[in-house]
């Protein structure tokens, strides 16, 4: 209490009231360069992990920002709309029909911001092979319609807050 009222000498009226925002916007700023920072956190997966995850599947990296995954079908899946998930996909190996757009039928809510449906109505084919790259932005059906024999991508989900 002394040194505010010391400062209160010193200081013009209502310039108190300025250091002390202005101390707390420093503090506030410094908080958010340390968040940031831990966010910038560098991720190495051996090509021994990758290996197993494109095999199998499975999360490699996991931010609440975006998610890196692998994953391998050999069947056809589950028609998807992620509400805050924009989904970036490279085929690494195999094909696929791909289904985007139109309208999903049969959807339900799985879990928050995740729907499964049955089919697509309308939208957009594409034969995937190796080397493909599809974005599918958020909100929109997409769809694993058919799997002749296997395909191995990887998926790299931006999350949107």
């Amino acid at each position: 209490m002394v040194d505010v009222i010391i400062l209160d000498e010193c200081l013009p009226k209502g310039a108190i009231m300025k250091v002390l925002i202005a101390v707390a916007f420093g503090l506030t700023i410094g908080v958010l360069m340390t968040v940031a920072v831990e966010t910038h956190t560098v991720s190495y997966i051996g090509h021994d992990e990758v290996a197993a995850k494109l095999a199998k599947g499975g999360n490699m990296v996991s931010t609440p920002n975006y998610i890196v995954l692998g994953s391998h079908r050999d069947k056809q899946g589950g028609v998807e709309v992620h509400d805050k998930e924009t989904d970036v996909i490279y085929v690494t190996d195999g094909t696929a029909t791909f289904v985007t757009g139109g309208t999903m039928i049969g959807g339900k809510m799985t879990k928050a911001d995740q729907h499964l449906g049955t089919d697509i109505k309308g939208g957009e084919t594409h034969e995937l092979s190796k080397g493909d790259v599809v974005v599918v932005p958020a909100g929109t059906p997409h769809w694993f319609k058919s799997v002749p024999s296997q395909v191995s991508y990887f998926v790299v989900k931006v999350i949107q807050p």
